[in-house]
């Protein structure tokens, strides 16, 4: 079963009021998206199940608001907001907990005509990408993450934050010029 169908299951709410415009919309919007948003909530959570979670929990608040979607004006943005929103809950709890995350999913592994030396490299590239993403101040991950995964611009960036283009800008200069010192390392 579907992150979508599994999350429209647990959702279940009367069908009557819901739109099904929005409904519609909603389903064709997260089928599209969902690769993206689930790569932005592993970056965020540090795992990928709290990530599978927190893109779940931001499909079923979504539903709920089906019968409003015709009036979203970006509902990509819209998604990304509430994932993002989902997406922090879920990074709160789990430090609450303490909990550790979880090894990297092996089936996320692409098959490559590579040589072992050429993988290796590429792969510590990946690792210490990866630990450097994790290191940037949240601010600074957030603003990265829906401009590169959620390709928003800055301007709507700046809107779902609630700060202004310039402090965006300054958040996504910031967490770049970290990423490029990491890849800089021999």
């Amino acid at each position: 079963m579907s992150v979508t169908q599994h999350a429209r299951k647990a959702a279940s709410e009367p069908a009557g009021a819901a739109s099904a415009q929005g409904a519609r919309l909603l389903e064709e919007a997260f089928a599209l998206h969902q690769a993206e948003l689930l790569g932005t909530l592993f970056y965020l959570v540090g795992n990928l199940e709290d990530a599978r979670d927190a893109l779940q929990e931001a499909f079923i608040k979504c539903w709920r608001h089906q019968n409003e979607v015709a009036e979203v004006q970006n509902l990509k943005a819209w998604i990304f907001r509430v994932a993002l929103n989902a997406g922090r809950d879920i990074r709160e709890t789990a430090w609450r907990r303490k909990r550790q995350g979880l090894p990297e999913d092996e089936s996320m592994l692409i098959s490559r005509n590579d040589g072992p030396e050429k993988i290796v490299e590429h792969d510590e590239r990946l690792a210490r990408l990866r630990a450097a993403l994790k290191k940037l101040r949240p601010e600074e991950q957030e603003v990265f993450l829906l401009r590169q995964n959620g390709e928003l611009t800055y301007e709507e960036i700046g809107e779902m934050l609630s700060v202004p283009t310039g402090t965006v800008k300054t958040r996504m200069r910031l967490a770049l010029a970290q990423l490029r010192a990491v890849l800089a390392e021999p």
